[in-house]
């Protein structure tokens, strides 16, 4: 009488982890193809804005 609800359980649990892990294939993905295109404006010449000088509020 158990068993179907173990049954339930065990395939709650999988499908779970099957989306949980797309999740982060997902995201690793879409780190290193922000990071391929980060790459690839730097190489252009466009830089980061917190690369530049700071100066203080009011000095310029």
């Amino acid at each position: 009488m158990t068993m179907p609800h173990a049954v339930f359980i065990a395939g709650a649990y999988g499908v779970t982890l099957l989306i949980v892990a797309g999740l982060i294939v997902r995201a690793v993905i879409d780190f290193r193809l922000q990071k391929r295109a980060l790459a690839r404006l730097e190489a252009r010449g466009a830089g980061r804005r917190s690369a530049r000088q700071k100066t203080p509020q009011g000095a310029a």
